[in-house]
């Protein structure tokens, strides 16, 4: 079972420098420049967003922080392994939309495929020996 610091994450949730703020409006900027370029052209929206965004950002964030490669790589294999189990969202939610569902209900059904893909992927690991979290 993954070990966490309340404390220490509390108090590194609550202090911020302005690497911290220069980071969240780099980030932000590139989800709202995204979501505008979708206005136009909902296909090159779709492959912006396929592109690994967050995760290169929150990499190059980390590399400035000097967190060290063993941390950069942990957190790319992670990442790998956490993206699995959205996968199918992206067939079955439009497949949903398209059959009458609601947004809020095709979502939600959505999100709790995920969380039960997510448990069974982990439970697969862990029976091959990986320890995912």
């Amino acid at each position: 079972m993954m070990k966490i610091d309340w404390t220490a994450l509390g108090r590194e949730l609550t202090t911020w420098s302005w690497f911290d703020a220069s980071k969240l409006f780099l980030s932000a900027l590139v989800i709202v420049l995204v979501t505008k370029v979708q206005v136009v052209n909902d296909k090159l929206s779709a492959l912006l967003i396929a592109l690994p965004l967050t995760s290169l950002l929150a990499m190059l964030w980390m590399n400035g922080e000097k967190q060290g490669n063993e941390r950069i790589a942990n957190h790319a294999e992670g990442t790998f392994w956490f993206v699995l189990p959205t996968l199918p969202m992206f067939l079955v939610l439009p497949w949903m939309l398209r059959r009458g569902w609601s947004f809020g209900w095709s979502l939600a059904a959505n999100c709790l495929l995920t969380a039960v893909l997510f448990w069974v992927m982990v439970f697969v690991l862990r029976k091959v020996g990986m320890k995912v979290i």
